[in-house]
């Protein structure tokens, strides 16, 4: 998925949360504000959001010399979601397809980023989100792969949404399951350290895509997660940055996710605020 126009005030945006996360100094905030500017001459249309994340981030890190200004927001959102395992459990045990169950709580967990910058009510908002229909469900095309699938990789997004996957892997029963995390720090997306934080290692193989940007290109990662790509009989994509990255790939792959955004919204044709297990190539 390459970029829009509609892309650039939210890379602004981005920068903008990020720098606030290290300092309060108004001037520093305005140098980096405006290194992020200068970084848009060189922005192409036939580029995806997360390569232009790379820049951007890449370029707050040098001049900020924060390596991670997420990590502490990373921790609180972890927390937050372990706090509600319980609930989610009840959850799953009360529903008559936990399996199904366990992916809308995935696709709701996909909300907590949003959820920790507008101090909203995550418990409720999950609540609300289990109980509303998918707008593109793809579920059966989901069950009948999985009966014949032995490998799994499941691509993370955020941080603290891992902790809703750690749900949804513990109910695909005698698979191999692998769980593809960043290659460095990048906004506030799931790096090793927050996966293990989530307890994904109990129920996975942690693997690091090698990648320095919000989202996952291929061009991007190591040797390792591109073949674990090719050769896992079923590939889950969470999250909106993992879309705009590996949307134009040619082989199959389930995205789960929550639009939050018009231009993902306009580019797979459903409302804002959807829920969506969609089946790429079946669209």
């Amino acid at each position: 998925m390459k970029t829009y126009f509609e892309c650039f005030p939210c890379y602004v945006q981005q920068a903008l949360r990020a720098a606030r996360l290290f300092t309060d100094d108004p001037k520093i905030i305005k140098n980096l504000i405006d290194e992020v500017g200068m970084l848009f001459p060189k922005i192409t249309f036939d580029m995806t959001s997360p390569e232009i994340g790379e820049f951007i981030y890449g370029r707050m890190r040098e001049i900020s010399g924060v390596n991670d200004p997420y990590k502490n927001l990373k921790k609180q959102s972890t927390d937050e979601a372990l706090d509600l395992v319980p609930f989610c459990r009840k959850l799953l045990t009360e529903s008559a397809d936990p399996l199904f169950m366990a992916i809308k709580l995935a696709i709701a967990g996909n909300m907590i980023d949003f959820a920790i910058h507008h101090e909203v009510d995550i418990r409720a908002e999950i609540e609300s989100i289990v109980h509303k229909e998918l707008t593109i469900n793809d579920y059966d095309s989901f069950r009948k792969r999985l009966e014949i699938s032995e490998t799994i990789l499941y691509i993370g997004d955020n941080a603290g949404e891992s902790v809703f996957d750690r749900l949804l892997i513990e109910q695909l029963h005698d698979k191999k399951i692998y769980f593809g995390v960043r290659g460095t720090p990048v906004i506030n997306d799931v790096v090793e350290e927050d996966a293990m934080q989530a307890g994904i290692d109990k129920v996975a193989e942690i693997v690091s895509s090698g990648s320095p940007v919000p989202g996952t290109i291929l061009s991007k990662c190591n040797k390792e997660f591109v073949e674990l790509f090719q050769t896992a009989n079923i590939i889950i994509s969470k999250g909106q940055g993992n879309y705009e990255g590996l949307s134009d790939e040619e082989r199959e792959i389930f995205f789960l996710l929550r639009i939050k955004c018009e231009v993902i919204a306009g580019h797979i044709g459903v409302p804002i605020r959807s829920l969506v297990l969609m089946r790429s190539d079946l669209r």
